[in-house]
């Protein structure tokens, strides 16, 4: 009888678990919170969405690295999130658009995975103790330290009270033109004039920016960092907050009074949130955020919009959220979550300043909430016709 081959992945979870599978992509150890994603496509997109910073993805659908990478999939430059855990090993790409396999990937980008794993089991142990903190360990010899991967994973500082926005955002500002993939051109360019709008990168994914141009707008990107003077400075005609990763009290010590200001300055100037960038907008409209268990990650979220009754099909991915009860006067909860009620959507009353804390851009519906988009770009089409 063949012996069975020696594990050459584990992943320590901080109250002792250890779950022993294959390695592949890089090696070598990383420590992170553990949470699962439902989706059944889109790993590519999860890995680089900026909003996994200091995250392990747990991916519950078994097929995963089928149809392997391309560029143009790349929601970030690099994967942010630190590792993945699957079921069953990546096989080879049986896609058209492939450039290469997953493991390859994660291996050139220095990201870590493991396959061969209870994912069943471990989804339940998330849903049932919270997002555990863990340490991921890839050794091709399969030689582990369980004590030091388990005192990695009890070490590590976890979430609450990190601003991690300032890790995955950008250096400088730049422009966007690029709009979303059409067939069969591709990617194209927006072309002609314009409304400006100034996105704030607290971690943004390029399908949002995507979005933004092929809504027709002129979107300029600043730092998490930006100060009011310097959003102001370039005459936005609106304000974009993106998506990111972390604690929003944490992101918000400098990004809420830059929007008390900017919204101070400019109060009839359309303002537009998503993920962070709601949570952004929430607190510096008096709310608070909390803590979820495990948060929610997939793309299969049923949201109700409150205003119209319609139900969206949507793509989460947030460990946070707003605290619906915290809402001031003048301020509408216009969307929530129809799997545990938790608050989805804002708007403030008699102004064109909303958020939502899905993701509109990642089409899981497939269009259910483009309309978010097209509601921002009038909103500054009329406020620049009336003044």
């Amino acid at each position: 009888m063949t012996a069975a081959p020696r594990p050459t992945a584990c992943l320590a979870l901080a109250d002792g678990t250890v779950f022993y599978g294959r390695g592949f992509g890089a090696t070598g150890t990383c420590e992170a919170e553990l949470c699962f994603n439902t989706a059944m496509t889109g790993y590519q997109e999860i890995m680089t969405d900026p909003s996994y910073a200091g995250q392990v993805v747990t991916f519950t659908f078994p097929h995963v690295g089928n149809t392997g990478v391309t560029p143009e999939d790349d929601e970030a430059q690099d994967p942010i999130a630190f590792g993945m855990v699957v079921k069953w090993d990546p096989t080879l790409p049986s896609n058209w658009r492939a450039a290469e396999t997953l493991g390859e990937w994660l291996a050139r980008r220095g990201r870590i995975a493991i396959g061969g794993v209870d994912t069943r089991r471990l989804t339940r142990a998330i849903r049932q103790q919270g997002a555990p903190h863990v340490a991921l360990s890839h050794d091709p010899e399969g030689n582990f330290d369980i004590e030091a991967l388990v005192a990695q994973a009890r070490a590590f500082p976890g979430l609450v009270g990190r601003d991690l926005a300032k890790d995955v955002t950008c250096v400088q500002s730049y422009r966007w033109d690029e709009m979303r993939w059409a067939w069969p051109a591709g990617y194209l360019r927006r072309e002609g004039d314009a409304p400006r709008v100034v996105a704030v990168d607290y971690g943004a994914k390029r399908n949002i920016l995507r979005s933004l141009a092929s809504a027709g707008c002129d979107v300029t990107v600043l730092p998490a960092s930006a100060t009011a003077d310097d959003i102001l400075a370039h005459d936005p005609e609106g304000l974009f907050l993106t998506n990111g990763p972390g604690d929003p009290a944490a992101t918000g010590e400098y990004a809420v009074p830059m929007l008390q200001d900017v919204m101070r300055r400019k109060p009839d100037l359309p303002l537009f949130g998503i993920c962070l960038g709601h949570q952004m907008l929430a607190l510096a409209l008096g709310a608070r955020t909390i803590k979820m268990n495990h948060g929610h990650h997939g793309a299969n979220h049923p949201v109700k919009d409150l205003t119209t009754g319609k139900v969206e099909i949507t793509s989460m991915n947030h460990g946070f959220t707003v605290d619906s009860q915290t809402l001031p006067k003048g301020v509408e909860e216009t969307h929530v979550s129809l799997f545990d009620g938790s608050n989805c959507g804002i708007r403030v009353a008699d102004k064109p300043v909303f958020s939502v804390q899905y993701h509109p851009e990642a089409s899981p519906g497939p269009m259910d909430s483009y309309y978010l988009f097209e509601r921002f770009a009038d909103a500054i089409r009329e406020r620049s016709g009336a003044a």
